[in-house]
């Protein structure tokens, strides 16, 4: 399978790259400074500004499925919902699956079943709130777009650098939480998330994951 990875250095789309070319796939690395040349035979690295105007349309069109994980800088946020439908717009044209890697704060609080995690500061302090609003828009474009072809993945509140355990919980817009209410996963089990549902497309356009919880 050719899977497109936006925002291929950053610590998600890094995962996502590693993980699709362990299982065999032909992955193209596409950041705003790509890493120099590839190190992979299956890898191809390509320079490309999303919030600019270069074409998305060549890129989608030699991908099976693109994989979008991107971060703006902050005192940006209002742009990637605009940005993520420019995503949809060029996919609908070229017929390319796509799946967001967003943010948490569209998911419903575990401790209030009515409020979403954006508004729960137990798990989006104020610093973060602006980002957390970011990911509800980018969810909101996404419902919004008449191309259907998509699915966004929310990460739980805490997603850090760490260790392929191989194993996590999936779940679908409610935050996934542990007995001590903790919400997190590694970047390299979400990519395993993320391959998974590329590899066998569960139907769903809007779902979560976190770490295996293991009874002691």
């Amino acid at each position: 399978m050719r899977i497109s990875v936006f925002g291929a250095t950053g610590m998600a789309g890094s995962a996502v790259v590693a993980e699709a070319l362990s299982r065999g796939h032909d992955v193209t690395a596409i950041s705003r400074k790509p890493p120099g040349d590839a190190a992979h035979e299956r890898l191809s690295v390509l320079g490309l500004d999303v919030t600019g105007p270069d074409a998305l349309d060549p890129v989608l069109a030699e991908s099976d499925v693109a994989v979008v994980t991107i971060r703006l800088a902050a005192g940006e946020e209002d742009l990637l919902a605009p940005t993520t439908t420019r995503f949809l717009d060029a996919a609908e044209r070229t017929e390319t699956r796509v799946l967001v890697i967003g943010g948490a704060g569209p998911l419903r609080s575990p401790r209030h079943p009515g409020l979403l995690v954006v508004d729960d500061p137990a798990y989006v302090p104020a610093a973060w709130r602006a980002v957390a609003g970011a990911s509800i828009a980018q969810l909101q474009a996404c419902m919004q777009h008449q191309y259907r072809g998509w699915v966004y993945l929310s990460p739980p509140a805490v997603l850090e650098p760490g260790p392929r355990t191989g194993a996590y919980r999936r779940g679908t817009t409610r935050l996934l939480t542990d007995a001590d209410g903790q919400s997190q996963i590694t970047a390299a089990d979400l990519a395993i998330a993320v391959s998974d549902e590329i590899e066998t497309p569960s139907g769903e356009h809007h779902f979560t994951v976190a770490e295996q919880v293991y009874r002691r």
